[in-house]
């Protein structure tokens, strides 16, 4: 068996003990995995109604939207996308329509110095808008870039579709001319790539609970996504699509290439290849064939990024180095070198037992075999033990164990031990 399974089985006695006894919650199995979740009273298990026709090949399918729109009026293609938003149930369509004169007032006619950042897209400026009295981020997209209209659309429609605290809010967009522009929710402290891998000088590192918080939260996004009805594959899951608000709590962003998942008894859907090189599960790579379970190594990737405070692939690098789970997968296996997989930038203020449970959870996540990844879920249920430094008080608290008989079986020992198997 897989050293990485082992790990898991120690990891799933923890969780399940521990949280057995956190006042109200309970337990049960899921379908595929063999581990517990939790249920909380106002869980992320929230779904959207979409209705079963929706889907029928009647011609209303993204493809037929594209071609649609692209031969209306301005007001009609505004009137067109909110029509294909209410095809989906209960969904309702909060986005509001901006004209580019009213997001070129607010960005003071896009001058460089309100650029927040750049990417595939174009370029994001911060902007106030006064009809709505809020500043916002805009984002403009780039005429030339690698993304297009397809993707601008498969945006609105999906966070029309979706809404969660964990998902960045599209306050409205802008379809006049030939501009194609977006208008979401500020995220003040920028994306975690930000402060993870392009950290400035003198800026102040996130320490380890920080790390693992973020990680929950995006985790949490991606479970929303996924169980929702139908589910939703991200497909481009990485640093800089995870934003940070005030209190650096995490929400994913950038849904251009987000695919609704399968229905019935389909177990995939079939389409090209998109996302970031790296991040892309290798299966789905092969043939194309997306599940929810490409999203799950695409977090294990990103995950393995807050443990150690590199990029994936990282060109600057020493040759052995510049793929990270190339670099990383030797030190796994030894108890005397998985400690120098963690960032230096931590200074060493880790918990030994929390980065040993953080890489089997990454491990996992990163199975060459779809079927034995994790489901989102379970991801979340034993990441929010992690990052809840007074749990790991708990844990070394002799009276404790009293209460919570199973854990003796991650012991750091027991742990190394199915490190070395």
């Amino acid at each position: 068996m897989h050293i990485y399974l082992r790990c898991w089985r120690s990891l799933k006695k923890w969780v399940v003990e521990i949280s057995k006894n956190k006042g109200g919650r309970r337990f049960r199995r899921m379908n595929c995995f063999a581990c517990c979740r939790l249920e909380h009273k106002h869980s992320f298990n929230q779904t959207i109604a979409y209705t079963s026709n929706t889907f029928n090949n009647n011609g209303h399918t993204f493809s037929f939207f594209l071609k649609n729109i692209s031969r209306r009026t301005v007001s009609k293609k505004q009137k067109l996308i909110d029509e294909e938003v209410m095809k989906f149930g209960n969904a309702k369509v909060s986005a509001q329509v901006f004209s580019y004169k009213e997001l070129a007032a607010a960005t003071e006619n896009f001058h460089p110095d309100f650029v927040l950042g750049e990417g595939g897209f174009g370029r994001v400026y911060r902007g106030y808008i006064e009809r709505i009295h809020q500043v916002v981020a805009i984002k403009q997209l780039d005429r030339n870039g690698r993304q297009g209209s397809r993707e601008f659309f498969s945006e609105i429609l999906m966070l029309s579709l979706v809404h969660n605290a964990n998902l960045v809010k599209l306050i409205g967009y802008c379809v006049d001319g030939d501009h194609r522009i977006l208008v979401y929710e500020l995220m003040p402290n920028g994306s975690l790539e930000n402060h993870l891998l392009d950290l400035e000088p003198g800026k102040k590192p996130l320490d380890w609970y920080s790390r693992m918080r973020i990680a929950v939260g995006a985790a949490r996004g991606l479970q929303f996504l996924h169980e929702s009805n139908p589910p939703v594959i991200f497909r481009d899951f990485k640093a800089s699509n995870i934003l940070l608000d005030e209190d650096f709590n995490p929400k994913l962003s950038d849904f251009g290439l987000a695919k609704l998942g399968p229905i019935g008894e389909k177990d995939h859907v079939s389409t090209r290849v998109m996302g970031t090189y790296g991040y892309c599960a290798p299966e789905y790579q092969r043939t194309g064939k997306l599940t929810k379970a490409s999203d799950v190594y695409s977090f294990g990737v990103v995950f393995m990024e807050i443990i150690t405070g590199r990029r994936v692939i990282d060109s600057e690098r020493p040759t052995e180095e510049q793929n990270l789970l190339d670099w990383a997968e030797p030190l796994f296996k030894d108890k005397h070198k998985c400690t120098s997989i963690v960032d230096p930038l931590l200074g060493g203020n880790f918990p030994t037992k929390g980065l040993h449970q953080a890489l089997a959870i990454a491990g996992l996540c990163l199975q060459q075999e779809s079927d034995v990844r994790p489901v989102m879920a379970d991801v979340v249920t034993a990441l929010e033990f992690l990052a809840n430094p007074k749990l790991e008080e708990k844990i070394d608290d002799g009276a404790s164990k009293k209460a919570i008989p199973y854990i003796d079986s991650v012991k750091e020992a027991n742990f190394n031990a199915n490190m070395e198997a």
